[in-house]
């Protein structure tokens, strides 16, 4: 099994109630108001029109969560992402245009469309319960096939299962809603409308825990329809997969009424439930189920060794009555620290100083966590009677489909034109052509792991499309053989960092992509097909996490993968160190997070922090790690993910050793002796948030800067916080920001005054120390921005976004605009000179176009011109603009009238100018003036130098 394949999750599906106090989520009617909010922000932003260009990567591309495809025509489809919109295709994927970009959200649970009108419906908010499972806005429609959106209600449904449209009726549409994803809330269940989304019918609620996953009614008859509720409770510590809430439904009426189904497995250990419907009568069900498995026989045979379960409930007695050579081969077999032999374990023991469970605990991370939960997992069902009974229809248990995360999967599907042929998925993909007794994988070479939509064409039963963790696959031959289908820019950006090097490079860890790095210079199209190469490349599997890159060779980077699993990689040599962080026996273990923090000191490049629940430090690149502090967290709480850990670490540029932290359970501390001593500057902040981002300012050494995040507590409220005084006391300066989580806060490295944020919806500038904000608008979506950093040399803004890859600009103009000024024209870069321009040295290929961004700003809209002179001041070129006020920026093509061209010949009596093949004149070699020009209103004329070379 592929690394990425069973780290991707970390989360054990079962767990022990706990009661903590609940933070209040946020109301539908303030997150309302919030998109709203946005709205004006981008209308009236001063950088609303500063452009951003997408860098990619693709190729590894992002979770699918639904697809739907044009019967008819399946070369036409639309691929619904997690966290990166609604994508469509007319050319069977070869490639796509974005739909979803001019709505308020790019989170997407299921989709729906009616193919003879060409509506199309988006439930927003993702239907998987993920970590990084985004809230929706409710429920979306177009009828113009993406042009415009229609906002039709549910906002406080946060998640949605499933949308049924009346094949009959496109009016009457069924929507089951999953509901909040961390808190409980009433807008759960299935809705249903039948007149178009003007007015919506609650027809089935469960309670204020269980929401509607999966709905599928019978292909001749929309009036018979099943329905599974799901009974779950995530919390930032804990995760419940099921419960009592859980449960089968059918529907005769449309989804009018519902009765549960009492043949259908029942309790709390029955958790996310999938349909397929087949016909009146035949329907399957696929469950996740968390019953515990009967135990297994114990092997006494003493050959087989001792395992580490022996340990867990073994007596000092009889740990000390064991053999020592048995020991002995245990603690090598399980890399256990050289230190620790047969006698100096039993010492301890016999001591007190450990207890036999201690070898247990040593060996258990959150990811052996996951392996270790003994629950039945993927199960299929039939019936045959319309849901009146219910037959398993397999022997023993279907291992490796769901690996203990089975909340992450669940659907199930029959082939239109023959009941026995099935399909399952989880890690795999599997098929079934004996309706379910036996299962046969269909995972291809180029198919990534964990699945979760699939359609099959009713004309070609061979011919199927799937959505997974790595995008679209599509086979004509059941699986044998598959294409990939991954021209979206649809990468879901964790971390992001950048290199010096020229040009520089991007790197970045992805969710279940590992990580990946590429120049920023790469241009994402087919070119690399015929090289073989494709610009980005892989160095790491798993869930990619941070990254760190040597600033004195950047052929050594730091990464890893999930809670705490880090390296150091040598990207010429490829030689790879993993860090061994081990407790010492006998002591609690460290908890790190699933996305656990590193840092290269900025003082000393061999030296590297990493956190934990406390923070570790190595003088010699990762070699050897010290813990330099206690317990950094409020200590962590029961249940089945690793929590109380740290999420944040930053080091003073100005001083060795002043270090702050941030813990996913709001602590917030300071050391200025390197570890020797820490002071918790937590008061007067709120309590138990995430702390997203700790940041010591470059700028002013008692600054430092504080996002938190409520997102695992369905808190959305913008919580941006700076000191002055290291973290004595904090001031709020979350200033006009749309309500949205925070994720990430980053100074601009030239100007003290600017910041920039960016949140679970958007990036913002301040340019006034965070008293007001900027929202960042032209090119963007609204997707989670997860990590933003500046590479310097290039001033290149770089946004790492959660669903639509990596974003770039130039930040020039943001540095050097000044409000005061009524109208500013800013440098540009020289360029040279081509007889490309305006030319093809093909008859088939259009002419090439030169380009220059010329960007200005003015404190009013009017009507201005870009005005291009000579040397001389003689006009060559006249270019009327219609600014807004901010930042604006005219693409100039570097053409001149003809009357331009007679003042540069005139001038210079060696030039000839001639005429183009597209039939424009160009600027030749020398020295210009760009003017622009105000018309005579309010502004006075700002200028310019361009150089062509």
């Amino acid at each position: 099994m592929k690394l990425s394949t069973f780290l991707c999750l970390g989360v054990t599906v079962f767990a022990f109630a706990k009661a903590y106090p609940q933070q209040p989520a946020t109301s539908a009617e303030d997150v309302q108001q919030s998109i709203s909010q946005k709205r004006t922000a981008q209308q009236n932003s001063l950088v609303k029109n500063l452009p951003f260009e997408n860098i990619g990567p693709t190729i590894m591309s992002g979770r699918v969560v639904d697809l739907a495809v044009n019967p008819d025509m399946p070369s036409e489809f639309y691929v619904g992402y997690a966290s990166g919109g609604v994508w469509y295709t007319n050319n069977n994927g070869t490639t796509f245009e974005p739909i979803l970009d001019t709505s308020d959200t790019q989170n997407v649970g299921d989709i729906a469309v009616d193919w003879k009108s060409g509506t199309i419906w988006v439930g927003t908010g993702e239907n998987n319960a993920s970590r990084s499972s985004y809230a929706g806005i409710g429920i979306l429609k177009s009828t113009d096939k993406g042009a415009t959106w229609q906002h039709m209600g549910l906002t406080d449904s946060h998640h949605i299962g499933r949308i049924l449209i009346n094949p009959s009726n496109p009016d009457e549409v069924v929507i089951g809603v999953t509901g909040h994803l961390y808190s409980n809330n009433d807008e759960r269940g299935v809705y249903k409308t039948t007149d178009g989304g003007k007015t919506w019918t609650k027809t089935l609620y469960v309670n204020s825990e269980s929401g509607i996953i999966d709905i599928d009614h019978d292909p001749a008859n929309f009036n018979l329809m099943y329905a599974s509720a799901w009974d779950k409770d995530r919390k930032a510590w804990n995760f419940e997969g099921a419960g009592i809430g859980s449960g089968a439904y059918k529907s005769t009426d449309g989804g009018t009424t519902w009765q549960k189904l009492d043949g259908f497995p029942s309790g709390d250990g029955v958790g996310r439930i999938g349909f397929a419907v087949y016909d009146a009568n035949t329907v399957y069900a696929v469950h996740d189920s968390q019953f515990r498995r009967k135990a297994e026989g114990k092997n006494s045979n003493a050959a087989a060794g001792l395992s580490k379960d022996d340990f867990k409930t073994m007596s000092k007695e009889a740990f000390l009555a064991l053999d020592d050579t048995k020991l002995n081969a245990f603690l090598k077999t399980n890399n256990f620290d050289k230190k620790y032999q047969a006698n100096t374990v039993k010492d301890m023991v016999r001591s007190g100083a450990a207890q036999p469970v201690d070898l247990a605990k040593y060996l258990e991370t959150a990811n052996t966590q996951l392996f270790d939960t003994p629950v039945v997992g993927a199960e299929v069902y039939r019936s045959d009677d319309a849901g009146k009974t219910w037959k398993k229809t397999h022997e023993g248990y279907l291992d490796g489909i769901y690996s203990s995360y089975g909340y992450y999967f669940g659907e199930i599907h029959v082939n239109p034109q023959d009941d026995q042929d099935i399909y399952i998925y989880g890690v795999p993909i599997v098929a079934s052509k004996d309706g379910g007794k036996t299962f046969k994988s269909i995972d291809g070479d180029n198919v990534h792991s964990d699945h979760h939509a699939l359609w099959i064409n009713p004309k070609n039963e061979k011919h199927l499309i799937n959505g997974n963790d790595g995008g679209v696959n599509i086979t004509y031959d059941d699986g044998e053989n598959w294409i990939k289908a991954n021209s979206p820019s649809v990468g879901q950006f964790y971390y992001i960092q950048v290199d010096n090097e020229e040009p520089y490079n991007v790197y970045g860890g992805l969710q279940d992509n590992g990580v990946w790095v590429g120049p920023n210079t790469a241009q994402e199209n087919k070119r690399w097909h015929q090289s073989g190469q494709y610009p980005w490349v892989s160095i790491m599997g798993g869930d990619g996490m941070q990254v760190q890159v040597d600033n004195r060779d950047a052929n050594v980077v730091y990464t890893g993968f999930q809670f705490g699993s880090y390296f150091r990689i040598n990207r010429e040599t490829e030689e790879f160190k993993r860090f061994n962080i081990k407790h010492e026996l006998g002591e609690t273990p460290y908890r790190f997070n699933w996305q656990t923090p590193i840092l290269l000191s900025p003082h000393n490049q061999d030296i590297l922090y990493l956190g934990g629940n406390k923070l570790m430090r190595s003088m010699n690149q990762g070699d050897d790690w010290t813990a330099i502090s206690g317990d950094l967290t409020n200590g962590g709480k029961d249940g089945n993910v690793a929590y109380g850990t740290l999420a944040t670490v930053s080091e003073s540029p100005f001083q060795f050793g002043l270090i702050y932290t941030g813990s996913d359970d709001g602590k917030v501390f300071v050391t200025k002796d390197g570890g020797g001593s820490w002071t918790d500057i937590s008061a007067g902040l709120p309590k138990d948030l995430w702390v997203s981002r700790v940041v010591a300012s470059a700028h002013k050494k008692e600054r430092v800067y504080l996002t938190l995040n409520g997102y695992r507590w369905d808190d959305f409220t913008t919580y941006v916080y700076v000191s002055d005084n290291y973290g004595q006391t904090w001031k709020n300066i979350s200033g006009n920001i749309p309500m949205s989580p925070v994720n990430v806060i980053v100074e601009d490295p030239k100007k003290e005054n600017i910041i920039y944020v960016g949140t679970d919806n958007g990036a913002y500038v301040s340019i006034d120390s965070g008293r007001s904000y900027h929202a960042f608008a032209k090119g963007l979506p609204a997707v989670a921005v997860h990590d933003i950093k500046i590479q310097k040399r290039e001033n290149h803004l770089l946004l790492g976004t959660h669903g639509r890859s990596i974003y770039r600009t130039d930040i020039t103009t943001i540095q050097q605009m000044d409000p005061s000024k009524n109208v500013q024209i800013f440098d540009v870069a020289s360029l040279r000179s081509s007889r490309r321009w305006g030319n093809s040295f093909s008859p088939w290929r259009d002419a090439f176009e030169p380009s220059l961004a010329v960007s200005y700003f003015t404190n009013y809209a009017g009507k201005f011109s870009m005005v291009v002179k000579d040397a001389n001041g003689k006009e060559l070129q006249r270019i009327p603009l219609n600014p807004q006020t901010g930042i604006n920026v005219v693409d100039y093509d570097m053409s001149i009238t003809e009357k331009g061209k007679k003042a540069l010949e005139k001038a210079n009596t060696e030039l000839n100018i001639s005429k183009a093949s597209n039939g424009k004149y160009y600027l030749a070699k020398g020295s210009y003036t760009i003017e622009l020009d105000g018309g005579g209103g309010n502004a006075t004329a700002a200028t310019t130098k361009l150089e062509v070379k």
